[in-house]
């Protein structure tokens, strides 16, 4: 069989694997209640996704009517959500189709992946390895598949890479500066990669500075300033109010130690001597190539430290600020194991026996690190999940706030003001009522308030950006909600004075208890049960 034609072949097939094993990843997360189907996204993508409803309906990009705060990070892909809800879907079924378009994106990634290793080598193995590695990393297909904007973010990524890759020293790739300006309308900070890239063609392409600097920060102060205009007059703020809440109001150095503790455990958890093997190739072969992969890496690390990372690292493998940069350490990887193992051929001599040799330890590598990248923790239950032996990470939580929903849609009236920890699922399948976020992701009074998780060194492996702050006072106090739905944990003591004595613990559907406010006239009392 001609080469080419064996190569595309396997490829296709690889590709063909990845759409059926996504397909029964979204098959593996719905979630059936009664006779009813439902599709759920990630808890943060179905904020999103509650904006993209209210878009559609005329209320604009708000999570409650009239209320004008930006609880979200992604405004294309609320945009794109949108779309979705002008069609006649049903609300249990429309997460399917944001599903079914971060399975697509993530196969384009795929086509990327494969011409961006295609530009350091020619053999087949490492071009396989690493379509491999992209399609079958846990983290980027949880993200992915689970609603998250990560999977437009991925393929963008990986297509001005590779556009910049073959443009080479010699030509100027301006579709590569345009790509990464319309990727900052889905998250503000892919300003990250975005400089990162310049950096290093302003050193590689001398000649081209000039455009460089013009076209590249002319694009990026364009597109961020338009958003950060439109932002000002529509919310009223210059940032998104999720930044306010995860950023500020805790000291900068703890913010700084807990992402550094949080990119370690990251790493060693990856393999640290696996992770360490693209940069290790760097002392033999300096390549300006593999120098624009790895300093993106290095970029959205550093972000990562800087925000203080995610509040989901307790989950294992790579944030979302990291995820979107895997696939270039997957290229940069398998481009330092085939280096070592060329030299290690070329050390015994061009034999058969050295060739085969160094495909066997290329298969080998490759069946330990597939392992490795994907054993989050430590913990083998992930590998399990890799293979869909276990239902997938978050589906759990998405169950059970979407049991609470369905329950509050038959023991509310439209109106009911409702306060949730979990923003996204238990808000969107109830539109008609009034959501209260408890941890302030839509709310800008306790999102610019200071933390009120406990700070101290030793409580960095506990602490979670985005949700450290809180105000009861606020919350029940002031805005008493109807039903609250739970409490942040730890707060026990705290929120007790306020639901002991006006709330009644109540159950709204077997094994389902919430606190009612008492005489609410939005609470179907008859579908209740108070038990003293």
């Amino acid at each position: 069989m001609n080469s080419k034609l064996l190569r595309n072949a396997l490829f296709g097939l690889l590709v063909a694997g990845y759409l059926l094993y996504g397909l029964r990843y979204i098959e593996a997360t719905t979630i059936t209640i009664g006779n009813e189907k439902y599709y759920v996204l990630f808890d943060d993508a179905m904020i999103s996704m509650r904006y993209a409803y209210n878009l559609a309906h005329g209320l604009g990009p708000v999570w409650n009517a009239g209320e004008r705060v930006e609880g979200f990070t992604n405004p294309l892909w609320v945009g794109y959500m949108a779309l979705f809800h002008f069609l006649p879907i049903p609300l249990s079924k429309i997460s399917l189709y944001i599903q079914l378009s971060g399975l697509v994106f993530m196969a384009g990634t795929l086509y990327f992946v494969r011409k961006i290793v295609e530009e350091f080598t020619e053999s087949l193995i490492p071009m396989l390895a690493v379509v491999a590695f992209t399609a079958f990393y846990n983290p980027l297909n949880s993200w992915a598949l689970l609603g998250m904007e990560v999977s437009v973010l991925t393929l963008i990524l990986a297509a001005s890479v590779y556009v910049t890759l073959r443009a080479a020293p010699s030509r100027f790739p301006i579709w590569t500066y345009v790509l990464l300006a319309v990727s900052t309308l889905f998250r503000f900070d892919m300003a990250v990669p975005f400089i990162a890239l310049l950096i290093v063609m302003l050193i590689v392409q001398r000649d081209y500075r000039k455009q460089h600097l013009t076209w590249g920060l002319g694009l990026l102060v364009l597109f961020l300033g338009i958003q950060t205009i439109a932002r000002y007059a529509y919310y009223g703020e210059w940032l998104p109010n999720t930044y306010y809440l995860k950023v500020t109001g805790w000291p900068f150095v703890l913010r700084i130690l807990r992402g550094l503790y949080a990119l370690v455990w990251f790493v060693y958890y990856t393999n640290w001597v696996l992770f360490l093997v693209p940069f290790a190739v760097l002392i033999f072969r300096r390549d300006w190539k593999i120098n624009l992969l790895l300093f993106i890496l290095l970029g959205q690390m550093a972000y990562s430290v800087y925000v203080g990372g995610d509040a989901w690292e307790n989950h294992g493998g790579a944030n979302r600020y990291i995820a979107i940069a895997m696939p270039l350490f997957f290229a940069a990887f398998a481009y330092g194991v085939e280096e070592i193992c060329q030299k290690a051929v070329a050390v015994l001599g061009s034999r058969k026996e050295a060739m085969i040799g160094s495909q066997t330890a290329w298969a080998a590598i490759f069946v330990i690190s597939i392992i490795n990248f994907n054993l989050l923790l430590g913990d083998w239950k992930y590998i399990e999940r890799l293979v869909l032996a276990r239902k997938p990470d978050y589906v759990a939580g998405s169950e059970h706030n979407m049991e609470i929903a369905v329950a509050l849609q038959t023991a509310t009236k439209p109106g009911a003001k409702i306060a949730v920890v979990g923003a996204g699922t238990i808000p969107y399948f109830l539109p008609d009522c009034y959501a209260i976020d408890i941890l302030g992701k839509a709310d800008p009074l306790i999102a610019h308030e200071p933390v009120r998780a406990p700070m101290s060194i030793e409580d960095i492996p506990d602490m979670r950006p985005g949700h450290m702050k809180w105000d009861y006072a606020h919350t029940f106090g002031d805005l008493h909600p109807d039903v609250v739905v739970s409490i942040w944990e730890g707060t026990s003591a705290e929120a007790a004075s306020y639901l002991e004595k006006d709330y009644v613990y109540a159950a709204i559907a077997p094994g389902i208890k919430v606190y009612l406010l008492k005489d609410s006239a939005y609470i179907l009392w008859e579908k209740v049960s108070i038990k003293n």
